[in-house]
């Protein structure tokens, strides 16, 4: 995700992320930009015909669209907080945890500790990955050989990962290092890995319905090739910049909602989950340390 201050016109106006925008809008701006000379030199220059104003009637498809995009942009925002909230938690409930564990666990317990030492942190990683549709385990720590083994091969880690987890739990209150309502207490605490990453699941498999992403570029993209009529009766040849600004600016709307509506992939308005992937795992060991 792009760190920015926000109060920084200059910088922001004058963004590298534009030149992204126009890079990967360039084919349709340059196919706009053409569809508007050809219909330039056809109406000025061969039939000498002139256009009528059509401002009326592009300026009520302008107010539909304009409700469109707003619904777009506001669709696909919602998909990307929450994913923020989401991991927001994640971030919360690993630390709570660890604090937990470290709590009831006695200092005597160090294989216990350092097993959830770095199997949370594990959680995470693994989360991230699985969103990705990446199999990576280089960022992870194993314990041991067998868990690592079992978390390679199994096709949703993060899920094995809680398993795992919640057996040693089990075993910790078999060997009476906790009492049956600590073991309540974190029963809860690995359920709530479940339910965001559940969550999160439901967000990246559910895209915006076909239907509805399909009309709202077949709408873009009549109202832009039929723009250059509202212009060309007044401006002439200056509405080849006109309609390639305005095809900018639209498009760039749906660029971003589609950029936006998953938010846990590798683009750059997507969530920071390396970051916080770190970010956890730093916080995870300064507190079984800070003893």
């Amino acid at each position: 995700m792009i760190q920015y201050n926000p109060k920084s016109w200059f910088s922001l106006i004058f963004d590298v992320y534009s030149r992204y925008v126009i890079r990967a809008l360039f084919p349709l701006i340059l196919f706009a930009g053409v569809l508007t000379a050809v219909l330039c030199f056809l109406f000025i220059d061969v039939l000498h015909i002139t256009i009528e104003d059509t401002k009326a009637f592009h300026s009520i498809l302008g107010v539909i669209l304009g409700l469109f995009l707003v619904l777009r942009t506001n669709t696909a925002y919602d998909r990307w907080w929450e994913g923020r909230k989401l991991w927001g938690q994640l971030v919360n409930d690993t630390r709570q945890l660890a604090i937990k564990i470290s709590t009831f666990i006695p200092e005597e317990a160090t294989e216990d500790r350092l097993f959830f030492k770095k199997m949370i942190p594990n959680v995470t990683f693994a989360m991230k990955h699985h969103l990705r549709n990446s199999i990576l385990v280089g960022e992870m720590d194993f314990h041991d050989e067998n868990h690592k083994r079992r978390i390679i091969n199994s096709a949703h880690r993060p899920n094995i990962i809680n398993k795992i987890m919640m057996e040693r739990v089990m075993d910790m209150n078999k060997r009476g290092l906790i009492t049956a309502d600590k073991l309540f207490i974190l029963d809860k605490e690995i359920k709530g890995f479940t339910d965001i990453i559940g969550a999160c699941e439901r967000i990246k498999t559910t895209p915006i319905p076909y239907s509805y992403s399909m009309f709202i570029k077949k709408f873009l993209f009549i109202y832009c090739i039929t723009l250059p009529m509202t212009f060309i009766g007044e401006f002439g040849y200056w509405s080849i910049l006109l309609v390639a600004i305005a095809f900018y600016f639209l498009m760039s709307v749906e660029l971003i909602s589609e950029e936006i509506e998953d938010p846990f992939g590798r683009d750059i308005n997507d969530l920071p989950l390396d970051e916080l992937c770190v970010k956890i795992k730093k916080n995870i060991i300064e507190i079984f340390n800070n003893n």
